[in-house]
């Protein structure tokens, strides 16, 4: 398979990681009623999918993505540790942010964090991480300008009436007839 099937395949696979994730730690934390405790859950998940799972291919398997002399060192652990740190405070603040949103946070929260994320990546980006000998073409700029118009119209024009997931019904009362004395 060509290079670009697979990156494909893994950006499909992110999107659909991440397009379902606010709707899931939405309801995680509705059903756990605690930021903290889906919190805990989702640290939980990243031990076992970003920790065990490597920790098996290193030490056990085989890493079979490993360059020649490439190893563990300082400044490329920092890197990795700044990244996971970056994750991990990006799922706590949308735990918060999803809990504050109520039953609109799939609609506002998702929509905002998924279209500010690459305007502050591009600009990170060519500003600090690979900057750029040469400003970018206006249409470069036109872009970021209108994926914060996305974001702002789907803020406006969100749906108003979300149906609240699993909302439980109180159960119907029965009066006792009036005591005939």
């Amino acid at each position: 398979m060509s290079k670009w099937v697979w990156v494909g395949l893994f950006v499909a696979g992110a999107a659909l990681s991440w397009g379902v994730y606010v709707p899931v730690v939405h309801r995680a934390t509705d059903l756990l009623k605690s930021n903290m405790r889906a919190f805990l859950m989702v640290g939980l998940a990243y031990f076992l999918v970003a920790v065990l799972v490597p920790a098996l291919f290193i030490w056990v398997l085989g890493d079979p993505t490993q360059k020649p002399g490439v190893n563990f060192e300082f400044k490329p652990m920092l890197f990795g540790l700044w990244a996971g740190t970056a994750g991990a405070l990006g799922a706590l603040f949308v735990i918060f942010a999803s809990r504050e949103a109520g039953p609109l946070a799939p609609y506002v929260v998702a929509p905002l964090v998924f279209a500010g994320a690459p305007i502050i990546n591009v600009i990170a980006t060519i500003t600090y991480f690979h900057p750029v000998k040469t400003p970018p073409d206006w249409r470069f700029f036109l872009g970021l300008v209108l994926a914060a118009a996305g974001a702002a119209m789907v803020m406006i024009y969100k749906p108003t009436d979300p149906k609240p997931h699993a909302a439980a019904k109180p159960a119907p009362t029965t009066v006792a007839p009036p005591a005939q004395g």
